[in-house]
């Protein structure tokens, strides 16, 4: 157990601490210098005042993040921190990413394509069928799929991404030390066994309540780069997923059905009000997304056309070629260069033809 471990741990667990203070926080400190900071330094930082200020200065939880430590090491889960190499990329480009996920399995967290898929709990045969097929075909651009484990379109989606040995990743709404529905323990150890995963952001002993699922949605919208909503009604739960991918900047689908049926009205209004793009199946996401001609490019020959780059150009063309779009603030972290070496280096690359900026400060490889 390493002190590092410990406050990376705490950091969440502090009263009045949510993702955005705690983001806030680590730009002034090193983890472990968050707890030893003056009182009257920590509430000079805006956004953080008195109260957390002092919430920081006693927070007395120790004990039971050495026994989550103990949980974790024995079971061989990742605690993976906001600042760690491996920490999913894609939430780095959310204003409230979590600070710590607790990861169990062999999917990579920063695969090349991933893709939420999520609906109701009382699916028809419509929605099971439309699931498996878009599993199926979407099998072709070897896509990580993610959903929530519940009943219905969730367990349909990781059913049939084992079914077409595609990786699939579980967000849970509670610890890792259960599974909810507990129905699911069998299909949760089969996701395991042949390369998924599991993740969330609960401490073990947090149970499957309520309130705690519009957090698991939020992982699976901040994972992915794009949410397919199958069926919901127009109260579903799935309908949140929508609106928390909305507000990550990512692309939103939904499956449309017929107006009369109470399982399609939440996808037929998000199709309805512009907040989710129809769609029938998945040749339309491929090319929506614009991994068709991805898929068969060979990037590495491409690289060896930028042989004029400089060092810092050729950091950032590295950092480009690991994933379809990067955000700024990510090529920024990765490159450890500083903020306007970046800006100047990009601006050379785009004066090149090499790099495209595309809307919401995101970058690509032409």
């Amino acid at each position: 157990m390493t002190n590092d471990l410990l406050y990376k741990l705490a950091l969440p667990l502090i009263p009045n601490i949510g993702p955005v203070q705690a983001k806030i926080l680590l730009q002034h400190y090193a983890v472990q210098d968050i707890f030893k900071a003056r009182q009257s330094e920590l509430e000079k930082i805006e956004g953080i005042g008195s109260v957390r200020a002092k919430n920081i200065i006693t927070f007395s939880g120790f004990d039971r993040i050495e026994e989550e430590i103990k949980f974790i090491e024995k079971y061989k889960i990742s605690a993976v921190f906001v600042t760690d190499k491996n920490y999913p990329q894609r939430f780095l480009n959310c204003y409230d990413p979590p600070i710590v996920l607790f990861y169990r399995g062999k999917a990579d967290l920063n695969a090349a394509r991933m893709i939420g898929i999520v609906g109701t709990r009382n699916c028809t045969d419509y929605g099971k069928q439309i699931t498996e097929q878009l599993v199926k075909d979407l099998a072709l651009c070897n896509v990580t799929i993610v959903s929530g484990l519940a009943f219905g379109i969730d367990t349909v989606a990781h059913k049939a991404s084992l079914k077409n040995n595609l990786p699939t990743i579980g967000a849970l709404g509670h610890g890792l030390d259960t599974i909810y529905p507990k129905e699911n323990a069998g299909l949760a150890k089969e996701m395991l066994k042949h390369g998924g995963g599991l993740i969330t952001e609960f401490y073990k002993g947090t149970k499957p309540d309520k309130q705690n699922f519009p957090r698991r949605n939020r992982i699976v919208a901040g994972l992915c780069d794009a949410t397919i909503i199958v069926e919901t009604d127009i109260k579903g739960g799935s309908l949140i997923t929508a609106e928390l991918a909305n507000g990550y900047n990512r692309d939103v689908f939904a499956i449309p059905g017929r107006i009369t049926d109470k399982k399609s009205s939440g996808t037929n209004y998000l199709i309805r009000a512009n907040k989710a793009v129809l769609l029938t199946d998945a040749k339309e996401l491929i090319e929506l997304m614009g991994w068709e001609t991805k898929i068969k490019k060979e990037k590495n020959s491409q690289r060896e056309l930028f042989i004029d780059l400089t060092t810092e150009e050729k950091v950032i063309v590295n950092i480009l070629t690991k994933k379809e779009l990067v955000h700024i603030d990510e090529i920024n972290l990765k490159s450890g260069l500083s903020s306007s070496a970046v800006a100047a280096a990009i601006l050379n690359l785009e004066l090149q033809n090499v790099v495209a900026g595309l809307p919401g400060k995101l970058y690509k490889l032409n």
